[in-house]
């Protein structure tokens, strides 16, 4: 189908409404680059099975979904990927799972797509562990592995040990008076006193710190010191051993790459076929019967960008016992809306979306849908409306066949000989 003629007949806003209905960027994308196919009845059949599982099961268990295609080439690279990526890459393995968890058992009134939910990559192992083992971006759970769970039990023991030197020199009436506040806190990764600047030099240690006034500096007695390099070593080892750890996840996912990346492609299709099922419910759509006579009988046809509570319903026929339709009457009496109801819902169809018009329309293929609606003047090549008409239908003329369908708004017969002008739709 001509862009051109899309346009003409606001196809592109009803891309713009269906994009709505998709919760992933792929889904989005196809939405947006949706065209008219011949496959018509697939399509067709496809959005109607999906519209009757929304009815049967609810809405379809997705929302958003990370793009993660940067963390399947570091894992194609053999790179470690961060807590942030692989729980990423366990949002997508749980969508999956839902996702095929989704389609009914009993789905033999879903046949066309059974091919999306069942190539569907699963394995619930590798998620439960990825969700087990990683907390959040930050934060590697204590049993990730046994050893970082007794590194974690060593540094939280380290730390009361340090803790509680430390207090017995904050609330000791010796050395209390020397403090600027009776707290233990942490500087530099190192457990210190806040000493007063004047008494400083009574206190034996490091100084780490020191406050933006300069009254307090931070002191690391040395009574301590010992403890808190040994507490730093332990935070080193919990360090490798989270690297360790991420190294051994990221392994496990650098041998299902293929299988990511073709859930993620399934998924975007699968949003795709709901996002058209979800509009097409919203507008009442139903689907179409396709006939081979190349005849067109919309019953109860509604425009779909007009407020379902205040459009109105035409029906309209041609092709069986006439292949030619004038409509006439006054102006603003919806004979404009009538052309782009026709087209638009044809070029619906012809996209898998479901109409909305009553049961037992009829509808055919047309190879192409022609169309001459609005204003066409062109400033930049100096065109009058009327030549711009002219040479558009010259155009359609030139272009269409027995198999086309012309939608002509506003056509008009000049006369020169007595400069009347009479016009018709």
């Amino acid at each position: 189908m001509n862009l051109k003629y899309l346009k003409k007949l606001e196809y592109n806003k009803i891309l713009e409404i269906l994009e709505t209905f998709a919760k992933t960027y792929i889904g989005k994308e196809k939405c947006r680059s949706l065209i008219p196919s011949n496959n018509v009845n697939y399509l067709l059949e496809q959005t109607n099975q999906a519209v009757n599982l929304i009815y049967r099961n609810g809405s379809l268990p997705l929302g958003n979904i990370p793009n993660i295609n940067i963390s399947i080439k570091n894992l194609e690279s053999n790179f470690s990927l961060t807590p942030a990526d692989l729980l990423e890459i366990a949002s997508i393995l749980k969508t999956s799972r839902e996702l095929k968890e989704y389609l009914p058992f009993d789905s033999k009134n879903s046949d066309l797509l059974l091919e999306y939910f069942n190539t569907l990559y699963v394995n619930k192992l590798v998620e439960k562990e990825l969700f087990d083992k990683i907390l959040d971006e930050n934060t590697i759970a204590d049993n990730a592995s046994s050893k970082l769970n007794s590194i974690r039990k060593a540094q939280k023991n380290l730390g009361i040990e340090i803790k509680n030197k430390l207090n017995s020199i904050v609330h000791s009436t010796t050395y209390s008076k020397f403090l600027q506040d009776n707290i233990v806190t942490i500087k530099n990764e190192r457990y210190v006193i806040p000493v007063k600047e004047e008494y400083k030099g009574q206190i034996k240690g490091f100084v780490h710190d020191i406050s933006s006034s300069g009254s307090t500096v931070f002191i690391e007695p040395l009574s301590v010191f010992e403890l808190n390099n040994e507490l730093n070593n332990l935070r080193a080892e919990e360090a490798i051993e989270i690297s360790k750890i991420l190294t051994e996840l990221s392994k496990k996912l650098s041998l299902i790459t293929y299988e990511l990346k073709n859930n993620i492609q399934l998924i975007g299709e699968i949003d795709f076929i709901f996002a058209k099922a979800s509009f097409s419910k919203s507008i009442n759509g139903i689907r179409p019967e396709i006939n081979e006579s190349k005849y067109i009988n919309l019953i109860s046809a509604r425009h779909p960008l007009i407020d379902k509570n205040k459009v109105v319903p035409i029906d309209i026929s041609i092709g069986k016992n006439y292949s030619s339709l004038i409509i006439t009457g006054p102006n603003t009496g919806g004979k404009t809306v009538a052309l782009k109801t026709v087209g638009l819902l044809l070029l619906m169809a012809y996209s898998g979306l479901l109409i909305p018009a009553s049961e037992k329309s009829s509808i055919y293929i047309f190879d192409e849908i022609f169309a001459d609606i609005g204003d066409e003047q062109s400033i930049a090549e100096s065109l009058s409306t009327f030549s711009a008409h002219m040479l558009n239908i010259v155009e359609i003329t030139k272009n269409a066949t027995e198999n086309s369908l012309i939608l002509l708004d506003e056509l008009r017969f000049w006369y020169r000989s007595n400069s009347r002008k009479s016009s018709c739709n």
